[in-house]
């Protein structure tokens, strides 16, 4: 582990490989940490360089309680990438994450050379989804992580696989579980307020990987499926057997999904006409 100050803030990081390939830069969901990424970081590092964050307020990274916009989470991004002299990479996210990128895109579109969106959606909350999302906000700093995280591992990965997968259940529950309450709280109450990402999604021209568990009860296959319409020339993987995080579900699938992207999105040309 690693770590960077960066726009006042002290971000911890996991900097991998440096072979040929263009870097890859994967970026954490809620409420999880860089170690989410493990099962890709190895296979990924061999053939580039693999950056792998803590998003502040998340994992070693400083916490910084009130609200953390999307905005700001990417706008770290830029600058933990300009700190390591990195000018382009292909920057992926998972749920929050796979949002934070779209933010990325938004901010700095020449800056990704492709994209991965994986258990992700672009539209903004709904007035209803933004009072639960502060009233979450507001319980996790009252009450801390455990209740939330035992409620919620039965859709963060699919049910059957609590049981199936115990090694990958404990991870997910450790990760959420060791938490900041501060640091998640301030990244709800931000995502609360992100925009709709879907006119970022029509306007992307680079090579976009999208990745959804087909059991995902946070972002169902049909927002996956709707962003494959949006973004022209982007390639669909729906994963079996796994829910909201197929990449620890089913690493084995989800790697060689995110290895055959990354071995062909410079030779992708993407169409300006419509969708594959």
């Amino acid at each position: 582990m690693a770590t960077a100050l960066v726009n006042g803030v002290t971000l911890a990081y996991d900097d991998e490989g440096d072979g040929p390939g263009t870097p890859l830069v994967l970026v954490h969901g809620h409420p999880f940490d860089r170690s989410m990424w493990a099962p890709q970081v190895p296979v990924s590092a061999a053939g580039r360089r693999v950056i792998v964050p803590d998003l502040r307020g998340y994992g070693a990274s400083e916490v910084v309680p009130g609200v953390t916009p999307l905005e700001t989470f990417a706008r770290d991004v830029a600058a933990l990438l300009d700190h390591l002299g990195v000018p382009e990479a292909v920057v992926g996210g998972l749920s929050m994450g796979g949002q934070i990128v779209m933010e990325f895109q938004r901010l700095f579109p020449g800056r990704a050379t492709g994209l991965v969106l994986a258990d992700t959606f672009p539209g903004a909350d709904t007035e209803e989804g933004r009072r639960a999302r502060e009233a979450m906000a507001e319980r996790l700093t009252a009450e801390g992580m455990s209740g939330y995280a035992d409620e919620v591992l039965d859709r963060m990965i699919a049910p059957r696989n609590v049981t199936a997968l115990p090694e990958v259940a404990g991870h997910v529950l450790r990760m959420m579980r060791g938490a900041s309450p501060e640091g998640a709280a301030a990244a709800l109450r931000g995502r609360a307020r992100r925009p709709d990402y879907g006119p970022v999604l029509t306007a992307v021209g680079v090579p976009t990987l999208i990745v959804v568990g087909r059991d995902d009860a946070f972002t169902p296959v049909a927002e996956a499926e709707a962003m494959h319409a949006a973004v022209r020339g982007s390639r669909l993987v729906v994963v079996e057997g796994a829910g909201h995080l197929p990449n620890l579900e089913r690493p084995e699938e989800f790697n060689q999904a995110l290895l055959g992207f990354l071995g062909s999105c410079s030779q992708v040309v993407v169409s300006t006409s419509e969708s594959e």
